[in-house]
C-alpha cells in the first residue's frame, strides 16, 4: 500500500468537513471544532487513564443517535467542556441538529486536555471563557486552518517541548481519503531521546515535519522513558484526536477505525496511553465517496489511520510557535 498526502494535508481533505479554531493567548488555551456538512457516522475509543469527555456514551453502536453534527477538542480541563455548549448554540442558530418534534438538538461530543499549569492566567472569574471560544470556533470554520499554537493546541505541551494542534491526510490507492486532527499534550515525548528526530519519522511524507528521518545510530537515550513528571504537575497531559474518512462506515467499523488510530499515538509518542493521559480518538465517516469498503480496503484504511495520526502528532509539535511565559521551548529551537 502506497499513500500520498492530500492537497491540503489536513483532515479537511476528507470531503464534508471543516475546522474552526479559537484561542485566548492570555489564558494560553483554546478550542477547536470539527463541523460536518451533513451528520456523520461517529465512534470513540478512549485508552488513556484520565479522560475528560462529553456525549461519548451516545457514540456506542448500540445507542439511538447514529450520526453527529460536530466534534470539539478543547483545552481547559473540565472547564473546557463548556466549549461544546458554545458550538451547540452556534449550530442551533443555523437550524442544525437532531430533530425531535419541533426542536433541533445539535449533537456535539467533546473531549478536553489539561493545560491549566502552562503559564497562562487562569483567573477568569465566575465564568470560564470556553463557551465563547466554542462559539467563535464555529464562526471561523473553514477547509483551511492553522497548525501548532492555535485552538485546542494553544497551551499544549509534551516532554521538554511545546505541543500543538496537528493535522495530516492520506490518499489511498483506492481513491479513499483519510485525515487526522490532534491536539498534542502528552505526558511522554514525541522525539527520540533528546534529539530533534521525531518518533513518527518512518511515516513522514515530503519533509512535512523537518525531513530528518530517524537518527543513525540511535542515541543512547532512545529507549529512556522521558515524561513531564520532573517538569510539570501530574495530570498536565492528554492527547485528543479525530480520524476521518470519506467512506461509508457502520458505527462498529468507525469504532474499529478509532481503535486503529490509537496505534498512531503509540508510534509517535513514547510512552503513550499512561494513567495520567486522557488519550482519546474520535472517528468520523462522512460517506461522501459513496462507497463502502471491502475487507482488504478496510484493513488498509486502519493501517493508514495509524500512520496518518502519527504524522499529525509530529506536525502539531513541529508547527508550535513561542509565546510569553511558555514552560517549554518550541521544537524549532532545539539544536
Amino acid at each position: 500500500m502506497t499513500m500520498k498526502a492530500g492537497p491540503r494535508n489536513l483532515i479537511t481533505d476528507v470531503e464534508g468537513l471543516s475546522v474552526g479554531n479559537a484561542s485566548d493567548d492570555k489564558i494560553k488555551s483554546g478550542s477547536t471544532v470539527i463541523l460536518c456538512d451533513v451528520p456523520a457516522t461517529a465512534a470513540v475509543q478512549i485508552l488513556g487513564g484520565a479522560p475528560g469527555t462529553r456525549e461519548t456514551d451516545l457514540l456506542e453502536p448500540h445507542n439511538t443517535v447514529e450520526a453527529i453534527n460536530a466534534l470539539v477538542l478543547s483545552g481547559g480541563s473540565a472547564f473546557g467542556l463548556d466549549a461544546a455548549s458554545g458550538v451547540q448554540a452556534a449550530l442551533r442558530e443555523k437550524g442544525i441538529g437532531f430533530e425531535v418534534g419541533t426542536q433541533r438538538i445539535p449533537i456535539v461530543p467533546a473531549a478536553i486536555l489539561f493545560d491549566m499549569l502552562n503559564g497562562g492566567d487562569k483567573d477568569w472569574g465566575r465564568f470560564p471563557p470556553y463557551r465563547e471560544l466554542g462559539y467563535a470556533a464555529v464562526q471561523s470554520a473553514s477547509r483551511d486552518f492553522g497548525l501548532g499554537t492555535i485552538g485546542a493546541g494553544t497551551g499544549a505541551t509534551v516532554t521538554g517541548l511545546k505541543g500543538g494542534l496537528g493535522s495530516a491526510s492520506s490518499l489511498l490507492e483506492s481513491g479513499t481519503t483519510i485525515g487526522a486532527l490532534v491536539a498534542v499534550n502528552a505526558l511522554g515525548s514525541v522525539t527520540v531521546g533528546k534529539s530533534r528526530h521525531f518518533w513518527a519519522a518512518p511515516f513522514e511524507i515530503s519533509d512535512e515535519f523537518g525531513g530528518l528521518g530517524l537518527p543513525h545510530p540511535l542515541p543512547a537515550d532512545a529507549a529512556e522513558v522521558r515524561t513531564k513528571f520532573s517538569d510539570a504537575a501530574i495530570g498536565a497531559n492528554t492527547t485528543i484526536g479525530v480520524i476521518a474518512t470519506d467512506l461509508i462506515l457502520t458505527t462498529a467499523q468507525a469504532k474499529r477505525l478509532a481503535i486503529a488510530a490509537h496505534d498512531g499515538f503509540a508510534r509517535a509518542i513514547w510512552p503513550a496511553h499512561t494513567p495520567f493521559d486522557g488519550d482519546l480518538v474520535f472517528a468520523l465517516a462522512t460517506g461522501t465517496s459513496g462507497r463502502t469498503p471491502e475487507i482488504a480496503e478496510f484493513i488498509d484504511l486502519c493501517a493508514a489511520a495509524a500512520s496518518t495520526m502519527a504524522r499529525a502528532i509530529a506536525r502539531g509539535v513541529y508547527a508550535a510557535t513561542p509565546a510569553d511565559k511558555d514552560p517549554f521551548p518550541i521544537w524549532k529551537s532545539r539544536l
